[in-house]
């Protein structure tokens, strides 16, 4: 079939027919879609109903799939999938209180996937199973078209600086469990670019992931915190930003390196299935 790619017209984002992820990806189809990755950041794909193991290989299209750190959230059967979801192993909703959906609640708040990890994820590919109707929509800003549109003197605030990006930090945010001191050794801060230079694009972005971030090297805590919530501000605006509204298997692909996102809240009573696989980091963040 023919790949078929409709841009959306706003900030970022395009929908991809002409693909069923169960069929083998040639390496020529493959350049097609990375090719159509960088130019849109975002690619949403109708129709995908995937088993996990069909989802982790077609991960393979774009990367290798990470394997989460942390059990409470990870797949007990196929490890590479993380499992946004308020339903448990036993096919049960959980309890606003279950140390699973406090976790999952900081993604209320935008963030870039793995910011903590030294070599942060490349992208993310989301699988709608059963959709919320109540909300639960998907939220992304293009970062590179912040950090054009920046003002002069909210860019010097940025530039040559570093964030720290601490996976513990949800612990503090959304009431989320804290790590155990094997997770935490596991996964130890990390100082990142503010600025990074996209590797494939070549194009600067600001780079911040604000329910990991807790400092910025030379400034006090306090002033550090105010300048993310100054960045995060100018970010949202609706011109930077694309909401998805899913419909029953869609796969959305997105690139961690130059996009943020956040779930907007829904019915926590409503079955809500969504399975992930993040795609393993090409390098530390380069500097601009």
């Amino acid at each position: 079939m023919e790949l078929t790619v409709k841009p959306f017209g706003g900030a970022l984002g395009a929908s991809v027919s002409g693909l069923d992820f169960r069929d083998p990806i040639t390496p020529e189809r493959k350049t097609e879609l990375n090719a159509a990755w960088m130019e849109h950041l975002i690619l949403v794909f109708p129709d995908q109903p995937l088993t996990d193991e069909e989802h982790v290989k077609a991960t393979h299209a774009f990367g290798e799939p990470e394997v989460f750190h942390q059990n409470i959230i990870k797949s007990s059967r196929v490890p590479e999938i993380f499992r946004v979801s308020n339903v448990d192993d036993n096919d049960q909703i959980m309890e606003p209180k279950h140390p699973t959906m406090q976790q999952l609640g900081s993604a209320r708040k935008w963030h870039t996937d793995s910011s903590y990890r030294p070599n942060p994820a490349m992208g993310s590919l989301l699988h709608g199973i059963e959709i919320s109707r109540t909300g639960g929509q998907t939220c992304f800003i293009n970062m590179y078209a912040v950090y054009d549109a920046m003002p002069e003197s909210l860019k010097a605030k940025v530039e040559g600086k570093r964030a720290r990006h601490d996976f513990e930090m949800l612990s503090r945010i959304a009431a989320a469990r804290k790590p155990t001191d094997e997770e935490r050794a596991s996964m130890p801060a990390v100082w990142q670019p503010m600025v990074r230079v996209h590797p494939v694009t070549g194009r600067k972005s600001l780079y911040i992931s604000p329910i990991y971030n807790d400092g910025i090297e030379g400034m006090e805590d306090d002033a550090a915190m105010t300048l993310f919530q100054e960045l995060t501000d100018f970010a949202e605006q609706e011109q930077f930003v694309y909401r998805h509204t899913w419909s029953p298997h869609d796969m959305l692909l997105w690139d961690n390196r130059c996009t943020m996102h956040l779930v907007t809240p829904h019915d926590p009573t409503e079955r809500r299935v969504m399975h992930r696989t993040t795609i393993v980091g090409d390098g530390p963040p380069i500097a601009a």
